[in-house]
């Protein structure tokens, strides 16, 4: 009997001491803020898929400071994690970002913001988000037909450090006074910043200065809010399109009451799962695309229930 447990001892420590039993994947995660709800959808999809993968994740505010985020990276390569999710406050700074991680022999992942250097990512690197063109176009079309095709609008536009936001606005005047969309005219532009209460302010001082318009387009939900928050203290929604993009769960408890008309649904359940599963393949040295792309879906009032279960 004692040979029998001294056996089993010896069986059971060599299990604990085995590099597979004791080393579980590590993934440093740093985004732009907390402070958004989109974001704090990516971070749980994120979380969840890393739990399922049986990989551990390192989260950190990048707190809207290029300079936090950069610390923040530096730190996660001086710990040496198996591999880095960067949502990034700058994309203008993804440069430095890609050639600080890939000199470290560390796996990257941007994640729902494209880099810049994107065309330049080595394959040890890539990109999970949407086509932001795709979203915009979605949006902006969708509005265009509310307008039976005629009307001024105005756009709400996020961070200006975030190529998401320049993409987006750029779809919009592509697609307003385009052959598909010839009598939409947009007459003016401000940047929110992704923030309900910058796009309530704009929105209010849109009103205030007698500037007309028929829609108002955000580049987000969050700031399609703010200008529905804005448009109701001034008894002027109902005669006012706004739209949105990411379907967010606020976005859809708004359309269903009437309020917001269209929304694109961005799935960030999607995008996090499929960013930690792109930086598993790239730690286990697999191939991985350059562009990992989870695909923008129109919302409407006459389809919103079906996305009501997935956000």
């Amino acid at each position: 009997m004692k040979i029998r447990r001294f056996f089993f001892g010896i069986g059971l420590a060599a299990s604990l001491a085995s590099p597979l039993a004791a080393h579980a994947e590590k993934i440093g995660v740093t985004m732009v803020d907390y402070n958004d709800t989109f974001r704090s959808m990516l971070r749980t999809g994120i979380a969840d898929a890393a739990k399922k993968a049986g990989a551990t994740v390192q989260f950190e505010d990048g707190k809207q400071d290029v300079s936090t985020q950069l610390a923040q990276i530096q730190n996660m390569i001086a710990q040496r994690v198996d591999a880095i999710i960067v949502q990034a406050v700058d994309t203008d700074a993804t440069p430095k970002i890609t050639k600080m991680v890939t000199d470290a022999h560390i796996p990257l992942v941007y994640i729902s913001l494209r880099p810049s250097d994107f065309d330049k990512l080595p394959p040890t690197a890539s990109f999970v988000g949407s086509d932001e063109r795709v979203g915009a176009a979605l949006e902006t079309k969708e509005v265009c037909r509310l307008l039976k095709g005629k009307g001024d609008v105005v756009v709400l536009m996020g961070d200006l450090m975030h190529e998401a936001t320049r993409t987006r606005t750029k779809a919009v005047e592509t697609v307003a006074g385009s052959k598909d969309c010839p009598g939409v005219k947009v007459v003016d532009k401000r940047e929110g910043k992704w923030s309900r209460v910058n796009a309530m302010d704009i929105t209010t001082n849109w009103l205030s200065s007698g500037i007309k318009f028929d829609a108002i387009i955000a580049n987000n939900d969050e700031m399609a809010l703010g200008a529905i928050t804005a448009l109701k203290s001034a008894k002027k929604l109902p005669n006012v399109v706004v739209a949105g993009i990411d379907a967010t769960p606020d976005a859809l408890s708004s359309m269903k009451a009437g309020d917001l008309k269209v929304t694109v649904f961005q799935n960030a359940a999607a995008q996090g799962a499929d960013a930690v599963d792109t930086a598993m393949k790239l730690i286990k040295k697999q191939p991985v695309d350059r562009f990992v792309n989870v695909p923008f879906e129109l919302v409407t009032p006459a389809n919103m229930q079906q996305f009501m279960r997935k956000s």
